[in-house]
C-alpha cells in the first residue's frame, strides 16, 4: 500500500469567497482511479471472465503512470465536492431502525393523521478552495413542512464542519478526486463520528453521506452507537445556503423505505482499492487515497447493518484487534462504491480505504 504524505492544514475565511465555476464533467481518470469509498475500491470494467467488459491491467497501469502535467488532485476534488447539496437526512439506531423526528417539530397536520415523520429536509452548502487545503460545509436541518413549502422552510439546526489551519475540527481527512471523502470528527462524551461521503460514479450530482457514531467508552472496544444518513443532490454552485432547492429537489424522504436486500450486498466482489495510511503525527492532516490495487473479497450478511437506498454499513474485527468501520452503496446492480476506516486496538486511526466494486456473478454478463 502506498500512502500520500501529510499536509499542513490551511484555513481561509468563508466570507467573500467566490463561488466555484459551474460544474463540468470530470476527466475519465477522475472516475476510474482514486475514488472515494471504503474497504473496497473497484474499477467497473476490471479484467475478469465474469465481467461484462474488460480493461487490461497494463492499460490501467499506463493511465496511472502518465498523469496530465497540470493535474492537481485537490483542485479536482474541490471542483467535484463544492456546491449546494440539498436532500433528506435520517437517524438510525445501531440495529438499523429509523428514528422518528421529535414531536415538537412535526406539523400538526401530520400528528392529527398519526403520520410518522422520520426524515429531515436538509441543505449542505460545501466549499473546498481549489488552491489551498481548506474545506468547509454546513449541514442544515429544516423544520418539516406540509406540501411544497420549501421556500418558507425554517432552519432547525446548523452543524458547521471545517478543515484547515487552526480552525480545523477533524482528526483526519482523506479524499478522492471524484469528490468523495472520509473524515473523522471528535464528539463530546468520548465519541467519534466517522463520516463517509460517496459520489455516484454514474451521476456526479448525486451523493450519500453516512455517519457512524462510535463510542470510545472503552478504548480497547470501540462500538457503533448509531448511524446518520444523508441522500443529497447537487443543486448549484456554492452560495452558502442562501437558497433552497425546494420542489426542484430530485429526491424524497427515504428512512421508512425498505432496507437493502442482503443478497444485493453479500457474496464475492472484485475491488479496485485505494488507500492512505495515518500515524500519530498525522493528527488533523489531509491525505489523498492512492496506490490502487485489485483484490477480491467475500462479504457475509452477519457483518452487515442494512439500510435503505441500497446502502449498508458494518463494524468488523480485524487483525491485531483492529476495528474496521465500513459503508457501501450499490449504485447500480452488481456495482458498488465503499469506504472504510481502520482503527488500531488503542483506537488510533491507521488507514482509510476507498473502493469501487464489481460483483463476481455470471448473471451480470
Amino acid at each position: 500500500m502506498l500512502s500520500s504524505s501529510g499536509s499542513s492544514l490551511l484555513w481561509r475565511s468563508r466570507t467573500h469567497v467566490p463561488a466555484p465555476p459551474p460544474r463540468s464533467s470530470p476527466p475519465l481518470k477522475a472516475l476510474s482511479f482514486p475514488f472515494s469509498s471504503s474497504l473496497w475500491f473497484i474499477h467497473r470494467t476490471t479484467i475478469s471472465p465474469l465481467s461484462c467488459s474488460a480493461e487490461s491491467s497494463s492499460e490501467i497501469a499506463l493511465a496511472q503512470s502518465q498523469p496530465a502535467p497540470d493535474f492537481n488532485p485537490w483542485s479536482e476534488f474541490a471542483q467535484n465536492v463544492s456546491g449546494e447539496w440539498d436532500g433528506f437526512g435520517a437517524d438510525f439506531t445501531c440495529e438499523g431502525q429509523p428514528l422518528e423526528l421529535p414531536e415538537s417539530v412535526v406539523p400538526e397536520a401530520f400528528r392529527e393523521w398519526e403520520v410518522k415523520v422520520f426524515d429531515w429536509q436538509t441543505q449542505c452548502p460545501t466549499l473546498a478552495q481549489p488552491n489551498s487545503l481548506s474545506f468547509l460545509y454546513k449541514s442544515i436541518k429544516l423544520l418539516p413542512t406540509v406540501g411544497c413549502e420549501a421556500d418558507a422552510a425554517t432552519r432547525y439546526s446548523i452543524d458547521q464542519r471545517i478543515i484547515g489551519g487552526g480552525k480545523s475540527s477533524a482528526l483526519a481527512f482523506s479524499y478522492s478526486v471524484t469528490g468523495s471523502y472520509v473524515a473523522v470528527w471528535p464528539l463530546r462524551n468520548n465519541q467519534l463520528e466517522v463520516e463517509h461521503c460517496l459520489i455516484n460514479p454514474k451521476d456526479k450530482e448525486s451523493r450519500v453521506r453516512i455517519f457512524q457514531v462510535v463510542s470510545l467508552a472503552e478504548t480497547t472496544n470501540m462500538s457503533l452507537q448509531s448511524v446518520k444518513v444523508f441522500c443529497e443532490q447537487w443543486y448549484g454552485p456554492f452560495r452558502d445556503g442562501d437558497q433552497l432547492g425546494g420542489c426542484a429537489i430530485r429526491s424524497s424522504g427515504f428512512a421508512a423505505t425498505p432496507t437493502t436486500a442482503a443478497s444485493v450486498v453479500t457474496g464475492s466482489w472484485r475491488v479496485l482499492l485505494a488507500t492512505t495510511s495515518f500515524h500519530a503525527s498525522d493528527f488533523g492532516c489531509i491525505q489523498q487515497v492512492t496506490g490502487e490495487k485489485v483484490i477480491e473479497i467475500v462479504r457475509e450478511e452477519n457483518d452487515l447493518l442494512l439500510l435503505p437506498q441500497e446502502l449498508w454499513c458494518s463494524l468488523q474485527q480485524g487483525k491485531d484487534r483492529e476495528r474496521v468501520f465500513s459503508v457501501g452503496w450499490v449504485f447500480e446492480p452488481g456495482h458498488a462504491i465503499t469506504s472504510s476506516c481502520v482503527f488500531s486496538s488503542d483506537s488510533k486511526l491507521k488507514e482509510v480505504t476507498m473502493g469501487r466494486e464489481t460483483a463476481l456473478s455470471d448473471s451480470l454478463c
